[in-house]
């Protein structure tokens, strides 16, 4: 009774003599469990400490959210709980999926976030809408770009909610183990942000610029516990799975039937680590990737969607540039080119990645992975690892070493002496400052490719700031003409590239324009095999407005010089005659884009563009619709058409793509989505229809059914059914 007097009596004065910029949430500890219902009623809420006064984010950064949010938190030995009173001008929400994981921008939600280690580089994410949908996220590179966002992190939490007139409360509690903290600490970092549809405002504890995404961890307050934490205790998980498959390849005549097992195990290891262990894994119930149009000469990157490669995946994937050259890029693995040169896939056998906090200012990042070796399309077994460690510096800034080796241990006749292994390390110096105003890279690679001895290096440095008004970059990297990464992306070689750029934001103080944006960036490329010769250039310009209302449009010119050193055929089709190389090409092109207010039931966006295509002239169109008949189906179509017309006797041709997409949710543990892909230029018709049953937290049984036809004569190509069940054990 003393302690929770003189804990209240702390809380009091802190807040009575103020404490600048900071605004601390105390923590009580209490020894009685909590009805997980939606309902704040129980006395045991009226003795927590209340956060609210949440600040607008949107449409305007310096006032006081309009509709109020209160947050208390209370915690046990093992639960941290959660009870928020969030007042609404009624109940009209939007709330266009029961799904899990539902993306937060543009509907009801509010989300809190959890810098457990105090580092402003990684924190935990709990998100919840007023029907009790929860999602969850992991937040990484102290959440300053879009690609530190991870909703493919899963874990066991309890939130319900409850609907009243004028407000909603919630209920929520996190199990301690869901989330990596230093034993005996007292304070974390915290911050929350909500969308709320009917106001058309988003709001945020800890006051954020606009100018910053609403997810940074460089803006968050302490939340301060009653007593130290005790020890970590994740249970050991183990998560096996069955898969039944049936399949039939139309182009060979082959049919075949098989089942697979297989499953992953999480073990923690301290208050800090994880230990995954993946054995025989399967990804058939993971998304499709979606189909791009590339116009390009070079491959692109899709992302990673399989959850063993999630955790921590910032310890793994983020090193150098992942424009250029990208070290590790884990979609290698499970992927292997045929004799062919087709990109097939190539069974995993087992593998353990080991990653997370050593201590407050180190991270370890262990990944090892063994493929089988298949001999009728001559692909090697190979063990690809990664080792990296990392370490903070200053408020939010970090160094990190990698060493990368993919090699394989037999000898095999149908692969070269050069082809037996592959290595490369680095340093990375990633830059944050304390506000964000500062952000930045500097990194050195080096490969090691049996028989290369030089030119195998990469390096840049950027160098970006970020104000309100005005914000400029100076980008540059470059890479080697035999700089080999297996393991990684690596989009050109032998080039020095530099993008600067610079950009101006205006924000009226009245009208519907919430800001206008101008951005200026040049391009260009120099290759040193070609005696520094500048075969790239580009000027890109764009003005882009954002309304009140959500909505926004943008303008973008593109001043193009490229300087083909080989023949290209942008048009894809056999037999065309190639753009000749060794000859530059000077052309211009303009998009305009509009995207309506997708908090209505009917959104869409649309994106003309037209001009110069080396020396002919495309024209195209793409852009999105989406029907809501919230909250249990969503009804989406995106689509692309290019035209291209090319002097003869270069080949035109018109490419589409068209996928539309249905996602039902019977409720909160049945959902059933369906993607149909059409590309002419793929030659390829495609069809997943993938029903989800969430029979149990985080245990699912999927049916999962692909056919794919050729474009040209709508003959069969690859049909497939699966069948698998997977169920995650705590011990």
């Amino acid at each position: 009774m003393n302690k929770t007097f003189w804990f209240l009596f702390l809380a009091l004065t802190t807040f009575a003599f103020g404490q600048n910029k900071e605004k601390e949430i105390f923590v009580k500890f209490i020894d009685q469990p909590i009805l997980i219902d939606g309902d704040l009623s129980e006395n045991i809420w009226e003795e927590a400490f209340k956060a609210a006064d949440f600040q607008q984010y949107f449409p305007s950064d310096s006032i006081l959210a309009k509709q109020k949010t209160s947050i208390k938190m209370l915690y046990d030995q093992v639960n941290l709980y959660l009870g928020v009173k969030v007042y609404t001008s009624g109940n009209d929400f939007i709330i266009p999926s029961l799904q899990r994981d539902f993306r937060a921008g543009n509907n009801d939600n509010i989300s809190f976030i959890f810098d457990t280690f105090n580092d402003g580089t990684n924190a935990f994410l709990f998100g919840i809408n007023p029907l009790g949908v929860r999602r969850e996220a992991l937040i990484s590179n102290g959440g300053s770009d879009l690609n530190g966002f991870t909703t493919s992190w899963d874990v066991k939490w309890r939130g319900e909610t409850k609907i009243n007139d004028g407000y909603y409360t919630i209920e929520m509690a996190i199990p301690l183990t869901s989330m990596k903290f230093k034993e005996g600490e007292t304070k974390w970092r915290f911050n929350s942000y909500r969308f709320d549809m009917q106001e058309n405002e988003t709001s945020t504890y800890s006051n954020i610029p606009q100018n910053q995404l609403i997810f940074n961890l460089a803006f968050m307050e302490d939340m301060v516990f009653e007593k130290p934490l005790g020890k970590s205790r994740t249970p050991l998980a183990l998560i096996p799975y069955v898969n039944g498959i049936s399949q039939r390849d139309f182009t060979i005549a082959d049919s075949d039937a098989q089942y697979k097992i297989g499953g992953d195990a999480k073990l923690a290891i301290g208050n800090g680590m994880n230990l995954d262990l993946t054995l025989n894994p399967d990804f058939s119930n993971v998304e499709v990737d979606n189909v791009v149009t590339n116009l390009t000469r070079f491959e692109i990157s899709l992302p990673e969607r399989r959850q063993f490669f999630i955790d921590n995946n910032d310890l793994f994937g983020t090193f150098g540039n992942e424009r250029d050259s990208n070290p590790f890029f884990s979609r290698r693995i499970g992927l292997a080119k045929n004799k062919d040169g087709e990109t097939i896939e190539n069974r995993i056998i087992g593998g353990m990645r080991l990653s997370g906090k050593l201590s407050e200012d180190w991270r370890l990042g262990l990944l090892s992975i063994q493929t089988d070796e298949d001999l009728e399309n001559e692909i090697a077994s190979n063990n690809n690892t990664m080792l990296s460690l990392q370490k903070k510096l200053f408020s939010r800034s970090n160094i990190g070493l990698f060493f990368i080796n993919r090699e394989t241990f037999k000898d095999y006749d149908f692969i070269s002496q050069q082809e037996k292994y592959n290595r490369v390390f680095g340093i990375d110096y990633n830059l944050a400052s304390a506000d964000n105003k500062w952000v930045g890279k500097f990194f050195l690679h080096q490969s090691i490719t049996p028989e290369i001895e030089d030119k195998n290096g990469a390096g840049g440095a950027e160098l970006v700031y970020n104000s309100r008004f005005f914000n400029f970059g100076l980008r540059g990297n470059y890479v080697g003409a035999q700089f080999n990464s297996d393991l990684g992306f690596v989009r050109r070689k032998d080039i020095i590239a530099a993008r600067p750029f610079v950009e101006f934001s205006f924000w009226p103080k009245k009208g519907k324009v919430n800001n206008h944006n101008l951005r200026l960036s040049p391009n260009a490329i120099w290759r040193p095999g070609l005696d520094m010769q500048n075969t790239d250039f580009t000027m890109f310009s764009s003005w882009t407005t954002r309304f009140k209302n959500q909505s926004q449009w943008s303008a973008r010119m593109f001043n193009r010089y490229t300087f083909l050193t080989e023949g290209f055929d942008p048009s894809n089709t056999d037999g065309a005659v190639a753009l000749p190389g060794n000859v530059g090409y000077h052309y211009t092109s303009f998009e305009l884009r509009y995207q309506s207010d997708r908090r209505k039931v009917f959104s869409y966006s649309i994106e003309p563009g037209f001009g110069q295509f080396y020396n002919g002239q495309r024209n195209k169109i793409e852009g999105n619709l989406n029907l809501r008949l919230q909250p249990k189906v969503t009804i989406g179509l995106q689509y692309e058409y290019n035209q291209l017309r090319m002097p003869e006797p270069y080949t035109d041709t018109d490419i589409w793509l068209i996928s539309p997409r249905v996602a039902v949710t019977f409720n909160k543990s049945i959902f059933w989505t369906t993607l149909i892909q059409y590309s002419n230029r793929n030659d390829n018709l495609g069809l997943n229809s993938r029903l989800q049953w969430r029979f149990a937290p985080l245990s699912d049984l999927f049916v999962v059914y692909n056919d794919n036809y050729f474009v040209s004569d709508f003959a069969p190509k690859f049909r497939s059914l699966n069948l698998k069940f997977t169920y995650w054990l705590n011990i």
